[in-house]
């Protein structure tokens, strides 16, 4: 389209050069759009292909027979020499007591009868990876083509991570957390054939066995107090297991009386709330009465009355035997009166002398006994 049509364009039409900007302000943005688009595609593709293991390459499909194949996953890696070289497609039960991997690798991979597949340890939370070793060629080594099997004879399962660390729990108690997670990890890579780390085991081993050296007396006086506890208790054995048998009827009869001891706890639990609130409603009252013993308390320290509470408590024990002995004859007690003081208080009659006379001489009097038995030391 030439300017000199343009011109004569936008001279009939006003409006046509402002299109003319729009549409190619809108194909400028269409094109950076495209760019970044594709751009976006190739590298969440990259990512997809790195962080996927997938291959873009030919790869071939064979099989391997294990033991145990336990956590072994699909879409887990298949390594050599620790490269990832393909991928676990399937695991499955095979002739009932074995299991049946499936596996990709790369077509030019060379696996031979005697490759080795085996599975390790990604890592200490149970993460696997099938590991491929290429094993000594012979005369009669041959080539595995795609869909071949690895015999069981040629396989090895993951460790066995729980029995390992049972093995091994003496060990790990005398260590700290972080040395038992580096230990571990030393471990796992030493038995799974990876080496480099059996000098940091055997650096812990040291370490454990030179503590325990350093501790030789004091193990060595345990050793031999447990060994006199052993013969203590060899020679009470059948104490020992008399013991053991009554403690045993003892578990029985309580088992038995299991419902009256749940009742009575029960009951507990209210005597309890019975006890709390007595002792809540006597509080003010013991209150009362822990201050009038304190008065009493001045009232008999009083300088006075010293020789009367020595006196009383010198004739406290004749007296309460006196008092026992005359109680023993039923309910009641039989009293002999050696000498009574009567007062009597007669109303006044006016002041009249006489009258006054006669009340004191027969309102007060005293009666004393003459009898043997009255006569006091």
């Amino acid at each position: 389209m030439s300017a000199d049509f343009m011109k004569s364009v936008e001279k009939r039409d006003p409006t046509a050069k402002l299109r003319h900007r729009r549409n190619a302000v809108t194909m400028a943005a269409a094109i950076k759009l495209g760019i970044f688009t594709a751009i976006s595609v190739l590298v969440t593709g990259v990512l997809t292909v790195i962080m996927g293991n997938i291959g873009l390459g030919d790869s071939k499909e064979y099989h391997a027979i294990f033991t145990s194949a336990t956590s072994l996953e699909a879409g887990d890696d298949v390594r050599v020499a620790g490269v990832s070289v393909g991928e676990v497609s399937e695991v499955e039960h095979y002739d009932r007591t074995m299991a049946r991997v499936t596996f990709t690798a790369e077509s030019d991979l060379e696996l031979t009868t005697e490759t080795h597949a085996e599975i390790r340890f990604l890592n200490l939370i149970g993460d696997r990876y099938l590991a491929l070793q290429e094993g000594e060629p012979g005369p009669l080594t041959e080539t595995l083509e795609e869909d071949d099997t690895i015999e069981v004879s040629h396989t090895s399962p993951a460790l066995d991570l729980t029995v390992l660390f049972d093995g091994f729990k003496p060990l790990f108690q005398a260590l700290t957390p972080d040395q038992v997670n580096e230990l571990s990890m030393n471990l796992v890579q030493v038995l799974q054939g990876e080496g480099g780390t059996v000098q940091g085991l055997l650096e812990h081993t040291a370490s454990l066995t030179n503590t325990l050296a350093n501790r030789d007396q004091l193990i060595g006086s345990v050793v031999t107090n447990l060994t006199e506890t052993l013969g203590t208790v060899d020679e009470r054995h059948e104490q020992l297991s008399t013991l053991v048998i009554e403690l045993r009827d003892w578990m029985r009869d309580l088992a038995k009386d299991r419902e009256t001891i749940g009742s009575s706890l029960d009951n507990i639990s209210e005597l309890t709330e019975v006890v709390a609130d007595l002792l809540h409603r006597g509080r003010p009252l013991l209150k009362k009465d822990i201050a009038a013993l304190h008065d009493l308390s001045k009232l008999l320290n009083k300088p006075g009355q010293t020789a009367d509470i020595v006196d009383l408590l010198d004739r406290m024990p004749e007296m309460m035997s006196d008092q026992t002995r005359t109680g023993s004859y039923g309910s009641w007690y039989q009293y002999y009166i050696c000498g009574a003081t009567v007062q009597i208080k007669l109303p006044l009659v006016g002041e009249i002398p006489l009258i006054e006379r006669i009340q004191d001489y027969i309102t007060k009097f005293d009666m004393q006994s003459t009898a043997a038995r009255c006569d006091r030391p």
